[in-house]
């Protein structure tokens, strides 16, 4: 049996789809779909159904999904073992979206070079898709927003950053100027209420009985904050550092009290294959973040 077949299918599950699949695994539809039609005439059974352009496993399929899932993960490592000197085979780690640049990539950065030939898989995407792949072991570690969700035995979790939520405003504006007035008067770029920050700063308006002109909603900070330097309005947000090191033309009004709060951190697998390689990622990303009270690469003190 070809283990591409066993990838492909894996792939097309977790997907839903087969052109989704096929972009992931850098095919065609149609490589995609003969992998499958194989795979099934080998093992004499039906592992999907088609329905339209979304695919979902048979029941039969699910009872082979987590042993094909292990195979695929056991031949990536074997491959990456043979020419990682270390012996440790590929660190799967999971990111939510704004974190891949801001933490992801400096902890990379120091992680190799300690193990320059190390083999990395990153997988981006919302944290509570990419906390259920971790809970699954799919997911050596990820960094995450912490949200509702119950943390299994198999799993630890490790605080690193706290984010408070902020109005971010054109540079016209001033920092000492009346955030709930201006929430209120100003025309406003929402939060994408489908990102657990986003929802923060929809709870924390509806609260306090603020009914903001909405313009436009939009997902990722970076186009948040590049959109009202430009003057198209203001915004609440979670205060991300990346935002002051980027040069846009922006002011932060801080909430009247103690505002929420968006809270990031390590989810891990608890005596996982990767645990000392884990151990390091987590004492880099500490170190990034400036948890425990050292200084933080996220938020030089010049900005």
């Amino acid at each position: 049996m070809d283990t591409r077949f066993l990838q492909s299918f894996v792939a097309v599950v977790e997907c839903g789809s087969m052109a989704e699949a096929a972009r992931r695994l850098d095919l065609t539809p149609a490589a995609v779909a003969a992998r499958i039609r194989t795979l099934e005439e080998e093992l004499g059974v039906a592992l999907v159904i088609r329905s339209g352009r979304a695919v979902k496993p048979t029941e039969a399929g699910l009872q082979i999904l987590d042993q094909s899932r292990g195979v695929v993960r056991s031949v990536t490592d074997l491959r990456a073992a043979a020419v990682d000197r270390d012996g440790l085979g590929q660190l799967r780690l999971g990111s939510f979206f704004s974190a891949a640049t801001s933490i992801v990539s400096p902890v990379l950065e120091k992680l190799y070079a300690d193990h320059p030939e190390l083999s990395v898989f990153v997988d981006v995407g919302h944290s509570v898709d990419i906390s259920a792949k971790v809970m699954a072991g799919e997911l050596d570690a990820a960094i995450v927003v912490e949200h509702q969700f119950a943390i299994p035995k198999s799993c630890e979790w490790h605080a690193l950053t706290e984010e408070p939520l902020v109005v971010i405003a054109p540079a016209r504006f001033t920092g000492e100027q009346d955030a709930h007035a201006l929430l209120r008067s100003e025309p406003f770029i929402r939060y994408d209420r489908r990102i657990w920050g986003g929802r923060l700063a929809d709870r924390y308006l509806r609260e306090r009985n603020i009914q903001p002109r909405v313009r436009l909603e939009i997902d990722g900070l970076m186009t948040i904050a590049t959109f009202v330097s430009r003057g198209l309005g203001i915004s609440l947000v979670v205060d991300w550092a990346p935002m002051w090191t980027s040069n846009l033309a922006l002011t932060r009004i801080a909430l009247p009290g103690d505002a929420p709060l968006r809270r990031i951190g390590l989810l891990r697998t608890v005596r996982g294959p990767r645990d000392r390689l884990v151990d390091e990622v987590l004492r880099h990303a500490m170190t990034v973040c400036g948890t425990g009270g050292g200084p933080s690469l996220l938020r030089p003190d010049s900005r």
